[in-house]
């Protein structure tokens, strides 16, 4: 039986590709033909992945072959899948609703709005309806599929354990406080909330304070080319100066490399999310594996994916957020309970638990 996999791109680090190169592992160490397609691929990757034009020529359409789409935003292969003769499921890791970027950006607008209308095509017309959450399946449930579950986003463990990078954790080993936040530059985050958490930590709890913000920049234009007029990284650099913080109490790192990225949890002291839309929120998993306490805003799929790990809140009243992520700082005790909740937690989305759970699913196909 062949089990094919179709990514909208295939990124190095990008969760989504590196969990669908994940499964195909696991496809292949069961006795199966798989391969992970998709249109965009990294050039130093290019042997991990297929080309996506080529699948039909390739791969074949045979009735008994398994497709898997994993869905984010809405592309050709919706369609393709549509009318491919074998077993069909959706692997649905949510679309950010579209009034989030409607100040900032238009054609995402457009995007998600149709991306989340574009989901509910499939309904009737897979075998089996997947979400990485399940906030997201019962999403899935709220649209009329019949036949969900929940498979987490795969993640391997093992790359947690890889030496942090040395510069990176140098310059952030400087006796500051190293709150830490990782996702995309994005308004749905709500980066700004973590500003003025920053500059509430200055001015309250010690001047020592560094944010550090690790996450792709949003675009500057469309995907027409037109300039982007408002831009939300701007805005929040224009906020962090706004309120008194200069670029050493306000880091955006943008995206950085594995070993980088290791370096800025192994220097956390605590990791703050003020998110207000997660499909899953792989970040929460990697502060998790990198022994950094958690605190999130209780939001979408993130008390899903937390499970009894980390510490969670509500509303936006930055004083109460604050004075939280100081005592998972300065409470030794307090930081040490839940920082053995979140290692209990970690069993359930550890890669021999998830890969269990997508035998499962497959073979009930």
């Amino acid at each position: 039986m062949r089990i094919d996999q179709w990514v909208p791109a295939l990124h190095r680090g990008d969760a989504i590709g590196d969990s669908a190169l994940l499964m195909r592992d696991a496809f292949r160490s069961w006795g199966h033909e798989a391969d992970v397609w998709a249109p965009d691929i990294d050039p130093d990757i290019e042997g991990e992945g297929r080309p996506y034009a080529e699948f039909a020529r390739e791969a074949g359409t045979g009735a008994r072959n398994v497709v898997i789409l994993h869905y984010a935003l809405p592309s050709p292969m919706s369609e393709d899948l549509l009318a491919f003769r074998g077993r069909r499921v959706l692997l649905h890791h949510n679309v950010t609703p579209p009034e989030f970027f409607v100040p900032w950006d238009p054609e995402m607008v457009r995007i998600c709005a149709r991306g989340r209308e574009e989901v509910a095509r499939f309904r009737g017309r897979v075998n089996l309806a997947l979400a990485d959450s399940e906030f997201s399946r019962r999403e899935l449930e709220g649209m009329g599929f019949d036949r969900t579950g929940v498979l987490p986003i795969y993640i391997d463990f093992a790359r947690y354990r890889e030496e942090p990078g040395p510069v990176m954790r140098r310059m952030l080993e400087d006796g500051r406080t190293n709150v830490l936040f990782v996702g995309r530059l994005a308004p749905n985050k709500r980066q700004e909330d973590l500003i003025r958490l920053a500059s509430y930590w200055k001015r309250f709890v010690s001047p020592a304070v560094r944010l550090v913000l690790v996450g792709r920049f949003p675009r500057r234009a469309t995907g027409h080319g037109l300039r982007l007029r408002a831009h939300y990284q701007d805005a929040l650099q224009a906020f962090a100066y706004e309120e008194g913080l200069t670029p050493e109490e306000v880091f955006f790192a943008g995206h950085v490399e594995h070993d980088d990225l290791l370096a800025c949890y192994a220097t956390a002291d605590v990791f703050v999310s003020t998110s207000e839309h997660e499909g899953f929120g792989v970040p929460l998993v990697e502060a998790m594996l990198m022994g950094v306490p958690v605190l999130a805003r209780r939001a979408a799929a993130v008390a899903f994916t937390l499970g009894e790990g980390g510490v969670t809140f509500d509303g936006r009243e930055i004083a109460e957020i604050a004075e939280m992520a100081r005592a998972l700082v300065t409470d030794q005790a307090l930081r040490g309970k839940v920082l053995t909740a979140q290692e209990r937690r970690l069993a359930a989305l550890a890669p021999a638990a998830v890969e269990a759970e997508l035998r499962r699913l497959i073979e009930a196909l």
